[in-house]
C-alpha cells in the first residue's frame, strides 16, 4: 500500500476490524481539557490525551483481566489541541489504552495508525509487559516499502494496559529528608540487583520496592553513613526484543515507556502505594531517594521501531525528526529517536511527570541520563533552553535536587560544566583524573589537584558552589571497584556481542594478574586500591557518589556494561568474607571522617591564594620535603606524591572572619615505593594525629608526630592527618 493511500485509508481499515464489544454510546460527558492523563475525582474519570494532528481518538476500555476489550468511546471533544471525555461510570482500576486516527504519512513525520493500542504517556500504571509480535510495528515487517507500508493487524494482544489509579495515600508522620548538599552523600543502586540474593529478604519480595524496605537492607545503607539513595531507572521500560531472544533483559531500564508508572517489575503485589512506602521508610530513616530518570528517548526507537505509545499518539510533535527528511528520526541518544523536548506539550509531559514524582510520590531529586540532550534545543546545546529554563523557575523542581549526566553522542554533546546554577553534573573528569593517579600514570599531579577541589576550572561561574561536581570513580555504567583493580581489559562476551561493547578507555590495572588470583601480594595491594579510591573520592571538595556493592568487593566478572545481565553478573552478592567485612568497616570509617570535618565539604570554591586580611593560604599544596610546590614540582611528570594541607582558619562563607574547623593535612602516594614525608608546620598546632593511613587497618591506634618529622608513606598509599592543637592532651 502506498504511502498516500494508506492515509486516506487508515480508518477505514480498523472499522473493517471492529469487535462487536465496541459500545458506541456508552455513557460518555464532555470532561476537561486539564489535567492530563486519566484522573478519578471520587465520582468518575477524566480522560485526556494531547495529539495535534490526530483526527480522531478513540479510548478502549477493558475488563479486569486486560484479555477482553469492553468498550471503544470516542472522545467527544477537542481543545486546546488536547482530545477529552469524562466517564461516570469508569472507576479506579479500571484498564485502558487508546487508538488515534489520523493520516500514516512517514515521509510527512505522521505515522498514525489506529489498528495499534496505545499507551497514554500520562498513565500512572502500566500491567502487563510488551510480547514482541509483529504485529506491534506501524508498517509490515518484510513488505517491499518498509515503513511506508501500512499494518491492519490489532497489536491489541501484545500491548500492556494502562490502569485509572486512586491516588490515595496516607502518608502519616513521613516527612521530607532537605538534607543540605554538603551532607550529601549518593549511593547508586539497583532496585533488583540488590535484593535478588540478600539473606534478610523474603524470596517473593527480592527484586522490588519492597525488598528494598525490609529493615536489615534500611539499616544496612543508614549505617554506612550515605544520605541519598540513587535508584537506576524505576519508570515503566520495556526489554529489547533481540534481548529476549538471547535469553537476556535489559536490566538497567534506560529503555522508558511510560513517564509516570514504577515498573511492574518492581512491584510484588499489584499497588504503585509501594513505591510511596518505600519512599516513606527511607525518609523515615533520614535517607533521601533519588530517581535516574530517562527522558531523552523512549522504547520505540527509529522509524523500524514499534508503535507503542507517543510514535502513535503524534510522531511529529513528540520526536525530533530530521530538518528536510522527516521520515527519519534525530539520533542524539543512540538509542534510534530522541524526545522533542522544543515542543511545548512535549516539555509540559516531562515537567509534569517531574512534578508528579517529587510531589505525589515525594521523592527528594533526580539524576537525568543524557542530560545534554535536555538542554538541547534546535540550533544546539543551550543553558538557557526551554528544560533547564523550565526547572529553574518551577517552585517544587528548583528545590530538590537535580543531577545532569552532562554528556550525549550528540553534536556539541560534552558539557560537563555548562548545565545552569541549581544543578550538580557527574564529573567524569573527576573520575578518570583519580583512576590515572592511583594507577600511576605520569604527570598526573596539577590534574589532580584542580579535581580534588571540586573541579573549579568547570563549576566556578556564575555563583555555582563545589556541590556542583559530583565526584565519583565508579557508577553502575562501567567496572565496579573491584573489578577496576582487578582487570587490565573488559570482559563482555555475556552480552552476546563478541566483546565489542562496552568502554575500552577504562584507566584499570589488575596488578599483575587478569581476573581472580590467590596472590595474597596482589590480593593485598589492590584492596589498599580500593581504599584509596574511596578516601580519594569522600575527602575531595564536591558531593561524593558511590556504586553500591563496592563497598562488598562486588565483581561483575570484569564486565563494564552489564546492562543486559538480569542475574548473578550484576546482582549483589551478600556472601561477605573477611576482606569484604573489613571493607564496609572502612567505608564507614571514612564516611564518618569526611562528616567530622566541615573543611573537607565547604560551600565555597577552596584556592591556594593568599588572604592578605587573614594572613592564610586556605589551600596549600606541598612536596615531600615539606615544602610548597613549585612550578618545576609541578611540571615533574614523575612525580606521584602530593601534599594537601586545607587551614581550618579559612573563611567558610561570604562573610569575612575565620573559620574554627579543624587543620587537616592529606597525603597522596601513587609511587610503587615508600616515601619519606616531612610535616609541615602550622599555626596554633604542636604536631600531627593520624586518623586514617590506607596502609594501615582502620582498628590500629592513631600516633601523633611533631612538625619536621617524617611521616613514611608506604607505597601507593593515602593518609590523613589532624593537627594536634596546643592546649589539647592525650591522643583520642
Amino acid at each position: 500500500m502506498s504511502t498516500s493511500n494508506a492515509s486516506r485509508d487508515s480508518d477505514k481499515s480498523v472499522a473493517a476490524n471492529e469487535t462487536p464489544s465496541v459500545m458506541r454510546h456508552a455513557r460518555v460527558h464532555e470532561g476537561s481539557s486539564f489535567p492530563l492523563g486519566a484522573t478519578w475525582d471520587g465520582l468518575g474519570v477524566n480522560f485526556a490525551l494531547f495529539s495535534a494532528n490526530a483526527t480522531k481518538v478513540e479510548l478502549c476500555l477493558f475488563d479486569e483481566t486486560g484479555e477482553q476489550e469492553l468498550a471503544c468511546v470516542e472522545l467527544p471533544e477537542y481543545t486546546d489541541e488536547v482530545w477529552h471525555g469524562y466517564l461516570p461510570d469508569a472507576r479506579p482500576g479500571q484498564l485502558y489504552g487508546y487508538r488515534v486516527h489520523g493520516p500514516y504519512a512517514p515521509e510527512e513525520g505522521h505515522r498514525f495508525n489506529p489498528n495499534k493500542l496505545l499507551l497514554d504517556p500520562y498513565a500512572k500504571q502500566i500491567v502487563g509487559d510488551v510480547k514482541w509480535d509483529e504485529a506491534l510495528f506501524g508498517y509490515t515487517i518484510g513488505h517491499p516499502d518498509g515503513d511506508l507500508s501500512f499494518d491492519e493487524r490489532d497489536s491489541a494482544p501484545f500491548m500492556p494496559r494502562c490502569r485509572v489509579i486512586d491516588p490515595a495515600f496516607t502518608w502519616g508522620r513521613s516527612r521530607d529528608v532537605q538534607l543540605p548538599w554538603d551532607h550529601t552523600i549518593v549511593y547508586e543502586t539497583h532496585v533488583r540487583g540488590y535484593t535478588m540474593r540478600h539473606p534478610a529478604v523474603p524470596e517473593a519480595l527480592r527484586g522490588t520496592f519492597a525488598g528494598l524496605m525490609v529493615n536489615d537492607v534500611v539499616d544496612y545503607i543508614r549505617s554506612l553513613g550515605v544520605s541519598s539513595v540513587e535508584l537506576l531507572p524505576i519508570h515503566a521500560f520495556v526489554d529489547d526484543q533481540r534481548l529476549l531472544e538471547q535469553g537476556l533483559r535489559n536490566y538497567w531500564g534506560y529503555n522508558t515507556l511510560g513517564f509516570f508508572a514504577p515498573h511492574s517489575r518492581y512491584i510484588s503485589g499489584e499497588s504503585i502505594n509501594e513505591f510511596k512506602e518505600l519512599v516513606a521508610r527511607y525518609h523515615a530513616a533520614d535517607l533521601e531517594v533519588i530517581l535516574d530518570v530517562v527522558y531523552n528517548h523512549t522504547a520505540e526507537g527509529n522509524e523500524l521501531g514499534p508503535t507503542l505509545s507517543l510514535k502513535g499518539i503524534d510522531n511529529a510533535s513528540y520526536y525530533r525528526l530530521m530538518p528536510d527528511e522527516p521520515r527519519y528520526y534525530i539520533d542524539d541518544t543512540g538509542t534510534g529517536n530522541t524526545l522533542n523536548l522544543s515542543h511545548q506539550r512535549v516539555l509540559q509531559m516531562v515537567t509534569d511527570s517531574l512534578r508528579y514524582w517529587a510531589t505525589e510520590m515525594r521523592v527528594d531529586g533526580f539524576r537525568f541520563d543524557l542530560a545534554t540532550i535536555l538542554g538541547r534545543e534546535p540550533h544546539g546545546f543551550d543553558e538557557g533552553g526551554g528544560f533547564l529554563d523550565s526547572c529553574r523557575q518551577d517552585p517544587i523542581l528548583s528545590q530538590v535536587k537535580l543531577i545532569a549526566e552532562p554528556w550525549d553522542c550528540g553534536p556539541g554533546g560534552y558539557q560537563v560544566g555548562g548545565f545552569p546554577p541549581g544543578w550538580a553534573e557527574w564529573n567524569d573528569q573527576f573520575r578518570d583524573t583519580v583512576r590515572a593517579f592511583w594507577r600511576g600514570d605520569e604527570g598526573q599531579l596539577p590534574e589532580l589537584a584542580t579535581r580534588l577541589m571540586a573541579s573549579a576550572d568547570f563549576f566556578k561561574r556564575r555563583g555555582r558552589r563545589p556541590f556542583a561536581s559530583v565526584n565519583f570513580v565508579t557508577a553502575h555504567d562501567g567496572y565496579t571497584l573491584y573489578d577496576l583493580v582487578a582487570y587490565n581489559d573488559k570482559h563482555n562476551e555475556a552480552n552476546g556481542e563478541e566483546n565489542m561493547d562496552g568502554h575500552g578507555h577504562n584507566l584499570s590495572w589488575n596488578h599483575g594478574v587478569e581476573g581472580p588470583t590467590d596472590d595474597e601480594d596482589i590480593q593485598a595491594l589492590r584492596l589498599r586500591q580500593i581504599r584509596n579510591l574511596i578516601a580519594t573520592t569522600l575527602f575531595s571538595q564536591g558531593t561524593p557518589m558511590l556504586l553500591a556493592g563496592d563497598e562488598l568487593l562486588r565483581t561483575q566478572q570484569g564486565n563494564n556494561n552489564a546492562y543486559c545481565q538480569d542475574n548473578e553478573i550484576s546482582w549483589v552478592d551478600w556472601n561477605l568474607d573477611g576482606d569484604a567485612h573489613a571493607m564496609i568497616e572502612y567505608l564507614r570509617r571514612v564516611i564518618e571522617l569526611r562528616l567530622r570535618y566541615p573543611i573537607l565539604r565547604r560551600g565555597r570554591f577552596l584556592s591556594g591564594e593568599y588572604n592578605e586580611e587573614m594572613g592564610l593560604k586556605e589551600v596549600t599544596w606541598l612536596a615531600p620535603d615539606g615544602a610548597e610546590m613549585d612550578v618545576e614540582r609541578w611540571e615533574d611528570a614523575e612525580s606521584r606524591t602530593l601534599g594537601l594541607l586545607l587551614d581550618g582558619r579559612a573563611q567558610p562563607s561570604g562573610i569575612r572572619r575565620a573559620g574554627a574547623d579543624v587543620t587537616l593535612l592529606l597525603i597522596f602516594n601513587a609511587h610503587h615505593e615508600s616515601v619519606a614525608f616531612q610535616l609541615p608546620e602550622a599555626p596554633s598546632g604542636s604536631g600531627w594525629l593520624c586518623r586514617l593511613d590506607t596502609s594501615k587497618t582502620i582498628d590500629e591506634a592513631p600516633f601523633q608526630r611533631g612538625f619536621g618529622e617524617e611521616h613514611k608513606m608506604e607505597s601507593r598509599s593515602l593518609a590523613l592527618l589532624e593537627l594536634v592543637q596546643h592546649d589539647e592532651g592525650a591522643v583520642t
